[in-house]
């Protein structure tokens, strides 16, 4: 998975503040890759910085024709309690847009119950974090 910035930096500091780590920093920094990506646990997302939006059709990149900053709509699953997730926004200062709420995740073919919080993040792309814990179920109806 990929999605393009609109400011890579700024896109940086959010996911790193939120916990994500960061793969290929120096080497973006230093131009000898094109991107970064945010990890999380075996998972990664390749970030396509402002150069790459601009430069759509240069050869050798490969994007979605339509892919602009603001175009994904994330899921996330949260391991550390719902009370935990909304204490650490506040901490970054993400504003909660949506949440808790209860939703169907993607676990067992869609048919497992999660609580889920939305937040935004620089680009405007939407970020759910669900968590599957049976304490946050029972919390929230």
């Amino acid at each position: 998975m990929a999605f393009p910035v609109s400011v890579a930096e700024r896109t940086l500091r959010f996911y790193r503040e939120l916990g994500f780590g960061i793969w290929g920093e120096a080497e973006w920094r230093a131009g000898t890759q094109r991107y970064f990506s945010i990890v999380f646990g075996d998972n990664k997302i390749n970030i396509h910085p402002e150069e790459m939006v601009a430069r759509r059709n240069l050869p050798g990149t490969l994007r979605a024709p339509a892919a602009e900053p603001g175009c994904a709509d994330l899921c996330f699953v949260w391991a550390g309690g719902i009370a935990n997730l909304i204490a650490h926004l506040a901490r970054c200062a993400v504003p909660v847009v949506a949440g808790p709420v209860r939703r169907m995740g993607g676990r067992g073919a869609g048919t497992t119950p999660g609580i889920s919080i939305y937040i935004r993040d620089p680009d405007d792309n939407l970020l759910e974090f669900i968590s599957y814990d049976a304490g946050d179920l029972h919390a929230v109806s």
